[in-house]
């Protein structure tokens, strides 16, 4: 079993009970088991230097910080997906419970198979106050709690009361009597073999908000009240009857009948944690990379997609994607460690091969024409991004792996999950005793250059910009401009550890570029010149092209045919990014290029015009320390978006290949008045654009299906 604190400051009830159980001193010796350490450990709390107040990396046994409330009972269903064995008591704070993510995630039970996962065991606490106000389940009656979670599905036992020898013997004895359950109900389901959805045991945990605290403080009532939320005696140094109130509260509980003079827990106290794994602080499903097995995985390059020449064949670069994801799921369907996640877009994101060899987990109940629905799925889609994110951090951080598809614009809705996530990866990158687990990999698609219906609603490629805000030690971004780059880049995130991974791809057909062994060499070095589309070799460039994206990539290379076509004396370097963090300086980020690399590639003093998948001013906060950075152009979504045509939202926001041969008539200086009929070519060729989709709905013919023309 393994516990997950909800409560915002849950922090010093782990803490606490590591330590009297030994684990806490084991990992960090100066907090040793005697009054010396005692003290350490006191000071430390909420202290410079020391520990923060929530369940954080440092905490043994944590898998769950809670800083950001909302998140737990999410961390805890993902945890004992495909961990039979496993229980983790979720304790879920009354003001969390009146979270989005949390109210969604109660419907975890629907995805729980009693047969071959754990089970999950929620104690709501109501103490009846968050900050400042009552809390919304404190405040209702209790036949309208408990019809709220029998209608979840849960089966609700209420511990209540306030004298703490009768609620401790109140809450050992339910404790006792559910866990029986939870067995009871995994046995009968695995002697039978065909699992079905139970009703799953949770408690209603309801007692005063700063229990056993003082009654009131400054006259004004503290236990039982919000007050007892805030910092209940404040001034200590000015106002002595605190301190008084303190030593007096402290003295309550009777510390010398549970320690010795040493300041050591007596031995009949000590006796009564479990020995080695099992106490809290040392399961090692609370440090999942102690558990963590490689994936089985399939040679990507076996899913390569013909490329004869560049810009020639079309292919769907995601659900190439998906027949390499269908086999990796396949080779690990015996060690249960590895499922995909998403908001209901498995199949629209061009993954449906993986129902080739799994199902959608369901529990919940079927009718006669589901298809791809299951028990024992692997494929775990519910409607909400938080639950998704939430169920896939649990899995990894207990030691497996997973892989998480979502629509570009709505991956914001865990925005602020991936910040916390983000940030557990740094700080535990610097615990020694926290083992890396497997990389956070999402696969962004049906992206913002292609929401052909749906609008603008659906454009925002800005969660690129969100991830690079976080440490360079734990985050990767991916932009594979076709289907082998992804293979590439999808194997390489699969393989990884301790990284938040981002890859960026579209769904629809589109041209392909790169051979496999290409494709290879392009993302193994993340940046590159493409040959084949340049023709500066053994001169000083013109312009530099550069793109990042697979829209992007498209419009510059017809671009730069355009140009051969007008200008066919300009000297043209075209570049492609696969890796983002390769525009940063390598003192920036690990993946960086140093300057003498970046300054080879994009020279110092060249007209650089660079077709980039999001919004513009990401580039050039990524190079602004380079030496060419003033003759850096940028061309990418500035929330110019409707529902349209493929290039007409490519038009709209200055990204499409006319305006981008524009931007190098305008830029580099010797074509100037030599150009002006391109120029003139170019507009008209704008205007013709206009006039057809509003007849026609569709873009012009040699737009849809321009191909490389090659040399």
């Amino acid at each position: 079993m393994i516990f997950v604190a909800g409560p915002g400051h849950g922090g010093p009830g782990v803490v606490a009970n590591t330590y009297l159980e030994g684990t806490y001193s084991e990992l960090y010796p100066e907090v040793s088991r005697d009054a010396e350490g005692l003290g350490k450990l006191f000071k430390q709390f909420s202290f410079p230097g020391g520990i923060p107040s929530h369940a954080a990396p440092e905490t043994p046994g944590s898998i769950h910080e809670g800083g950001e409330l909302g998140y737990s009972l999410a961390h805890a269903f993902g945890a004992v997906f495909d961990d039979p064995d496993l229980i983790v008591a979720c304790v879920v704070g009354d003001g969390e419970a009146e979270t989005g993510p949390l109210a969604t995630a109660w419907h975890s039970n629907k995805f729980l198979n009693p047969v071959t996962d754990g089970a999950v065991l929620p104690i709501l606490h109501l103490n009846g106050y968050k900050i400042a106000n009552p809390t919304v389940l404190a405040r209702i009656s209790r036949e309208e709690l408990e019809s709220l979670f029998l209608g979840y599905g849960y089966q609700p036992r209420v511990v209540e009361g306030s004298d703490p020898g009768t609620m401790h013997q109140s809450m050992a004895a339910t404790l006792e009597a559910v866990i029986a359950e939870v067995r009871a109900i995994q046995a009968q389901a695995r002697a039978k073999g065909r699992p079905t959805r139970p009703r799953w045991p949770m408690i209603i945990l309801r007692t005063l908000k700063g229990w056993t605290g003082p009654k009131e403080v400054d006259g004004k009532k503290t236990e039982g009240s919000w007050r007892s939320h805030q910092v209940p005696l404040a001034d200590m140094a000015t106002k002595p009857e605190h301190v008084r109130l303190l030593e007096q509260w402290m003295k309550s509980y009777r510390p010398e009948e549970l320690f010795d003079e040493a300041g050591r827990l007596i031995p009949e106290l000590a006796g009564l944690a479990p020995a080695g794994s099992r106490r809290m602080g040392a399961n090692p499903h609370a440090n999942g990379g102690v558990l963590l097995h490689e994936l089985k995985m399939p040679d990507f390059r076996g899913y390569a997609v013909a490329v004869p020449g560049p810009g020639t064949v079309v292919a769907e670069a995601t659900r190439v994607l998906g027949a390499f994801l269908r086999d990796v799921m396949r080779r690990n369907l015996d060690m249960r460690n590895f499922r995909v996640f998403g908001p209901d877009e498995t199949a629209s994101n061009r993954l449906g091969a993986l129902f080739e060899v799994t199902d959608r987990t369901w529990m919940a109940d079927g009718a006669p024409d589901d298809e791809h629905l299951g028990a024992d799925g692997r494929v775990m889609e519910i409607l909400s991004e938080h639950t998704c994110q939430g169920w896939l951090e649990g899995y990894l951080l207990t030691g497996r792996h997973g892989f998480f598809s979502c629509y570009e614009a709505f991956i914001h809705i865990v925005d602020s999950m991936f910040n916390q996530h983000a940030k557990w990866l740094q700080v535990t990158r610097q615990i020694p005793w926290r083992r890396p687990i497997a990389s956070l990999n999402y696969l962004l698609t049906s992206h913002v250059w292609r929401q052909d219906h749906n609008g603008f609603s659906h454009q925002d490629p800005g969660f690129i910009d969100h991830v690079v805000n976080k440490k360079a030690d734990v985050i990767r971004v991916y932009l594979p401009p076709d289907a082998n780059t992804l293979l590439s880049v999808a194997d390489h995130c699969l393989r990884s550890r301790h990284y938040v991974n981002v890859i960026v791809a579209g769904k629809q057909p589109a041209l392909q570029y790169l051979d496999m062994d290409a494709a290879v060499k392009h993302c193994t070095a993340g940046i590159g010149i493409w040959e084949w589309a340049s023709n500066d070799r053994g001169v000083e460039p013109d312009v530099v092209m550069a793109c990042a994206g697979d829209v992007p990539t498209l419009e510059t290379l017809a671009a730069v045919s355009l140009l051969r076509q007008h200008v066919p004396e300009l000297r043209v370097r075209v570049i492609n990014v696969v890796d983002l963090m390769r525009l940063q300086p390598a003192e920036e980020h690990p993946h960086g290029l140093s300057h003498r690399d970046f300054d080879a590639l994009f020279t110092t003093d060249t007209p650089i015009i660079f077709a980039y998948h999001g919004y513009p001013w990401l580039i050039h906060r990524l190079t602004y320390r380079r030496t060419n950075h003033k003759n850096l152009h940028v061309r990418g979504y500035k929330e110019e978006g409707t529902t349209t045509t493929p290039f007409d939202m490519a038009v709209r926001n200055d990204i499409d290949r006319f305006h981008l041969v524009a931007d190098v008539i305008d830029r580099v200086p010797k074509l100037g008045a030599i150009a002006a009929y391109a120029k003139q070519a170019i507009r008209d060729k704008l205007i013709e654009h206009a006039q057809y989709i509003g007849a026609h709905g569709d873009d012009l013919p040699e737009v849809r299906d321009w191909k490389w023309p090659g040399r």
